[in-house]
C-alpha cells in the first residue's frame, strides 16, 4: 500500500463565506464583509493594539468603548465567551 503525502487541509466552506458585520462590530475591525477566519484576525489585532488582554489572565479581554456593544455590554469577557459573542455580529 503506497503511503499518501500529507494532504493539505481544507478550510470548511462555512469558515470561508463572507459574513457581514454588525454596526457595533464594523467599529472595530471594518464594514466590509469578510470570512470569519478574517474577523478573528482582525479583532485579535485591535486587541494587541490597544493592550486589551489582561496581563495576569491572558485568556480575558478588556472591553474599551468599541467592544463593548460587541461583548453585550460586559467590562471583560474571556476569549472563548469572545467569540460567541462575536459570531451574534455577524450575518451571512
Amino acid at each position: 500500500m503506497a503511503k499518501k503525502g500529507k494532504s493539505g487541509r481544507k478550510p470548511s466552506a462555512a469558515f470561508m463565506r463572507p459574513m457581514t458585520p454588525s454596526a457595533a462590530l464594523s467599529e472595530v475591525i471594518g464594514s466590509k464583509a469578510v470570512p470569519r477566519t478574517e474577523v478573528t484576525k482582525k479583532l485579535w489585532a485591535y486587541i494587541k493594539k490597544n493592550k486589551l488582554q489582561d496581563q495576569k489572565n491572558k485568556r480575558m479581554i478588556k472591553a474599551d468603548e468599541a467592544l463593548r456593544p460587541v461583548f453585550g455590554g460586559k467590562a471583560q469577557v474571556n476569549m472563548f465567551e469572545m467569540t460567541k459573542l462575536v459570531s451574534k455580529h455577524l450575518k451571512a
